[in-house]
């Protein structure tokens, strides 16, 4: 079984910046591709960000790329969601997920593990 553990969430003054990170735990065996995805109240959840097993190829939601950056280092590192420019919108629960494929993915249905979220509340 996999666990992946989300941290730093909170709040935020409109401009300013948050950054993510997430940890894979338990029987892994090996690294993983991840993803970030979000949902606001209300709404549904959301692709934000996915990268691939090395940490070479990234994929980004139109609505956050110039200002997210997702990273990790290697096949085994925890990636980071280094979240800037932050507008009340980018207001949600973030989700991190990972897949057993390489490449990254923006699709839910390719994540078989899911953290537990971590909350981002961007707000004047």
């Amino acid at each position: 079984q996999v666990q992946l553990v989300e941290s730093g969430g909170g709040s935020v003054q409109p401009g300013g910046s948050l950054r993510l990170s997430c940890t894979a735990s338990g029987r892994t065996g090996r690294g993983y591709a991840m993803g970030w995805f979000r949902q606001a109240p209300g709404k549904e959840r959301e692709f934000v960000a996915a990268i691939s097993l090395n940490g070479e190829t990234t994929e980004y939601a139109d609505s956050v790329a110039g200002r997210f950056t997702i990273s990790k280092l290697n096949d085994w590192s925890p990636v980071v969601l280094q979240m800037n420019k932050l507008y009340p919108d980018d207001t949600a629960v973030y989700y991190c997920a990972a897949h057993l494929f390489d490449a990254p993915r923006e699709y839910e249905s390719a994540y078989p593990f899911w953290g537990q979220g971590t909350q981002v509340t961007v707000s004047s």
